[in-house]
């Protein structure tokens, strides 16, 4: 296994569009059956520790810690599932990014059988498969009907922030993302604590097991997402805020360094309007991605979408 300490610095296994973002329709938020009572979990204000002293990705921008003061808040308990959006759907009739652009990216491992599917060059694991969305994770033919308690993925930014205004939420910030996925464990690395998950009997999440990207073992149980109420909830009572799929923020995405290399990674985020991913996937490996860590962060454009891309709402209190 490689050190974290010695991996090169690459961009996590979100591959990134090369098209226009197109404009999402105006949502009326929900009258019922979706208001903020009924879905959030109580997080404590007051002092949190965000980010790290001990990057593994400094070029991430993971640190340095920092104490900022937060309000109590509610948020999801788990991500967003198949079914909460399909409700969404029928509700306003809301196309995602992924639909309004005709394709999204799909694992190579889950692409049917003899589909002529183009791999971006930098994420070849990765393929653009056309008609890909949340309702056919996989492509035409494929569906959720027997996912609907798995979280919604091929979601952009702009669907989640979306969903949230209609469900009378909004997207958490990013420190009101970590303080939560920490369960009440200022210093703990993981939602669970220290122990740093294995290949074999450490199985705390849903993440990569074995040989990224050829052979994952599945030794959690899961190959792909896995519902999300499974694992262990954190101190608060969260679920999978590591691992599963990546979870948007609303925070745009800023590295906090005065160095050249900084000033030009965030003009290239100003540009692209990033937006802050958190948590990781099922894909994420400590050998390549190791960023199912608290701190570790991404940024991608706000029409970026693929097969373990999804969301939680936050809620003031």
């Amino acid at each position: 296994m490689t050190r974290p300490d010695a991996m090169p610095v690459k961009g996590c296994c979100v591959p990134q569009r090369d098209t226009a973002v197109t404009r999402a329709p105006d949502i009326r938020p929900a009258t019922a059956g979706t208001a903020a009572g009924d879905w959030g979990v109580p997080i404590p204000g007051g002092p949190a520790t965000i980010g790290t002293d001990a990057p593994v990705f400094p070029a991430d921008g993971e640190a340095p810690a920092r104490r900022v003061m937060l309000r109590p808040y509610r948020l999801d308990a788990h991500a967003v599932t198949n079914g909460r959006f399909a409700a969404f759907v029928d509700a306003t009739g809301y196309r995602t990014e992924a639909e309004r652009h005709g394709w999204s990216f799909v694992f190579h491992a889950f692409v049917p059988q003899g589909l002529d599917t183009p791999a971006p060059e930098q994420t070849p694991w990765w393929r653009r498969v056309d008609g890909a969305c949340w309702s056919a994770p996989e492509g035409p033919g494929s569906s959720v009907a027997d996912r609907l308690d798995h979280p919604a993925i091929h979601i952009a930014w702009s669907d989640a922030a979306t969903f949230a205004a209609w469900a009378g939420g909004r997207l958490p910030t990013e420190a009101e993302w970590e303080h939560a996925a920490r369960g009440g464990k200022p210093a703990a690395p993981f939602p669970w604590g220290t122990a740093e998950p294995d290949d074999t009997g450490t199985l705390p999440c849903n993440i990569w097991q074995g040989d990224f990207p050829h052979c994952n073992t599945g030794a959690d149980g899961f190959v792909g997402t896995a519902p999300v109420g499974g694992f262990m909830p954190n101190g608060y009572g969260l679920y999978q805020m590591c691992g599963n799929v990546w979870e948007w923020c609303a925070d745009t995405f800023r590295i906090r360094s005065l160095s050249r290399t900084a000033k030009t990674r965030n003009l290239t985020a100003s540009e692209g309007r990033e937006r802050v991913m958190k948590g990781g996937s099922y894909l994420c490996h400590r050998s390549y991605c190791y960023r199912y860590r608290i701190a570790a962060r991404v940024g991608h454009p706000p029409d970026t979408s693929a097969g373990h891309t999804g969301f939680r709402v936050a809620y003031d209190s």
